[in-house]
């Protein structure tokens, strides 16, 4: 019996898009960010495909496939879904959608995920945008909200948010580092959220490359 890594390997074969030059931003930030919402406009804006891991995870269980029920075995067992199956998934979507700029969106999660990607794809992200916002404003977008999702409560949206402090910040820390984190302010209303983000891509439309300036962590917890 093979594992969901063998099942993914038998559907990625070759490397990603040899002959373009691909542009990756990892879009990151706590549950209720506001990042669906900015994404859906940078695409329409910045002709970027949008790539959510936890929607092709989704979409690779309910389409039945091997690599599928290998998967949703997994969760069911309550293991954690190895990094190199959501990365192999990433790179299917990267291939199929015949674009060259991505935003990926709610991955790299951890450490371990950003540093499978890198090896994996041989891409190092363009930038990373971080939708910075305090965690009561994160709750109280969350509640108020009506999309009908059960873990849209007060105890497993502070669970989410504790997560992604101990998980994705040191991602984002690391990246800042390198000078690649563009931090947004994502408590303000959705227009200016989105003004600043024009800036940030425009100016890389522009010149090339973004200019690079770390971001201060005084902040964010």
């Amino acid at each position: 019996m093979g594992t969901a890594v063998d099942a993914a390997n038998k559907e990625t074969n070759g490397s990603l898009l040899d002959e373009k030059k691909v542009t990756v931003v990892f879009v990151l930030g706590g549950p209720g960010s506001g990042k669906g919402t900015q994404c859906a406009n940078i695409v329409q804006h910045f002709g970027f495909t949008h790539l959510s891991a936890g929607d092709l995870l989704r979409a690779e269980i309910k389409s039945g496939s091997e690599n599928g029920t290998m998967i949703q075995n997994m969760i069911n067992e309550g293991k954690i879904v190895p990094s190199e199956v959501t990365i192999k998934l990433l790179q299917r979507a990267m291939r199929e959608s015949g674009n060259n700029k991505f935003l990926i969106d709610g991955f790299p999660r951890n450490e371990e995920n950003r540093a499978a990607f890198e090896a994996v794809t041989k891409i190092e992200p363009e930038f990373v945008l971080f939708f910075d916002c305090s965690e009561e404003e994160m709750e109280r977008r969350l509640l108020s909200r009506n999309q009908g999702r059960e873990d849209d409560n007060i105890e497993t949206i502070r669970k989410r948010f504790k997560v992604f402090l101990e998980s994705s910040l040191p991602v984002v820390e690391y990246y800042n580092v390198k000078g690649k984190v563009r931090k947004i302010d994502a408590a303000k209303p959705i227009e200016e959220v989105f003004e600043a983000v024009k800036a940030i891509f425009t100016s890389k439309d522009e010149k090339g490359k973004t200019k690079h300036s770390r971001v201060h962590w005084c902040g964010i917890l």
